[in-house]
């Protein structure tokens, strides 16, 4: 097993240091070069699935016209850009490549963008919870204000303020190499991340997911009903499990002990951003094992056929609890 040093270019602060200060506190990368492999693997196997995803969901959005394919596409299209960004720019080729022996107005920017696209990932998943609690909850409703139009009106807003979202990360430290404890600056930017990408989504998430399961339960006149359910629980924790840890070891680091110092810490945020990563690339997964005009869809496209444009007639309530399922698939 390899020990990777966590520093890999100076900083300012540590140029300062006398020899030897700073070596006995430094944490080292225990993981060797599984980190390299594993996002290696994940975004050779995350973007095609990614890309297939966006085709078939493109054809269902053409034949059903309906906005939830718009909000899954746009959820899809941030999880690409998610992976090209985070993954392949800033890890593989700016850490990994490069040791991170680049201008740091440009790692700083590449971090702008790697926040503004994790952002957008995260919350494209909110307007398709609300649509779909409307669907449930208030049908007539949803056949009023519900249109592919609309939808994607509401997605640009939500990338407009994703980019924006992301511009206050720019002075974003790297945990892995500041030597210094946390600053304010440091506290409100994690704070203002963890808030971002987990607290409020998550609230969000919780508060209309119980109130779905309420109205399906109340509606449950059906057998398969109750397998639903468990469907829709099991698909809106996956979110919530793949990010917790990397919450929770990000408020660790800021009050209890820092990456660049504890070997464990340092092991911890490895692996829980590996976690966090994953979420990228299993929405296809989640996909075809609970929708099958998905997997028709897919199935079209890998052999090469059109799809009809016509929506199909054994399908007579296409607001009904299957699409429910399809609720958090993130």
């Amino acid at each position: 097993m390899f020990d990777w040093p966590n520093i890999t270019v100076p900083s300012s602060s540590e140029q300062g240091l006398k020899p030897g200060d700073g070596d006995l506190q430094r944490s080292t990368c225990v993981l060797g070069f599984f980190p390299v492999i594993y996002y290696s693997s994940l975004l050779c196997v995350g973007v095609p699935v990614n890309i297939l995803t966006a085709v078939a969901l493109s054809r269902l959005a053409a034949r059903t016209k309906k906005a939830m394919h718009v909000y899954l596409l746009a959820l899809t299209g941030s999880d690409i850009l998610s992976q090209l960004f985070i993954i392949f720019v800033g890890f593989l080729l700016e850490t990994a490549v490069f040791h991170r022996e680049v201008p740091t107005l440009l790692l700083r920017s590449v971090s702008m963008a790697e926040f503004a696209a994790n952002h957008a990932s995260i919350w494209a998943t909110v307007p398709l919870t609300v649509d779909r609690y409307v669907a449930l909850c208030h049908p007539l409703l949803h056949r009023q204000i519900s249109y592919p139009a609309r939808a994607r009106r509401i997605i640009t807003v939500v990338f407009f303020l994703a980019l924006l979202s992301g511009i206050p990360f720019f002075w974003w430290s790297d945990m892995w190499r500041v030597v210094r404890p946390p600053t304010s600056l440091d506290s409100a930017l994690i704070w203002t991340h963890v808030m971002i990408i987990y607290f409020l989504p998550c609230s969000i998430f919780l508060v209309l997911n119980l109130l779905i399961i309420h109205r399906l339960q109340a509606r449950q006149r059906q057998r398969r009903l109750g397998k639903s359910t468990a469907m829709l629980l099991a698909i809106t924790s996956a979110f919530a499990i793949l990010w917790a840890p990397r919450t929770i070891v990000v408020i660790y680091h800021l009050y209890v002990s820092s990456v660049h110092k504890d070997w464990r810490v340092h092991l911890a945020y490895d692996l829980s951003n590996m976690l966090a990563m994953l979420n990228t690339a299993v929405n296809f997964f989640l996909y075809c094992f609970v929708s099958k005009p998905f997997r028709a869809s897919v199935r079209d496209v890998l052999l090469l056929r059109g799809g009809s444009v016509v929506p199909p007639k054994d399908n007579p309530q296409p607001a009904g609890p299957r699409q429910s399922l399809y609720i958090l698939a993130v």
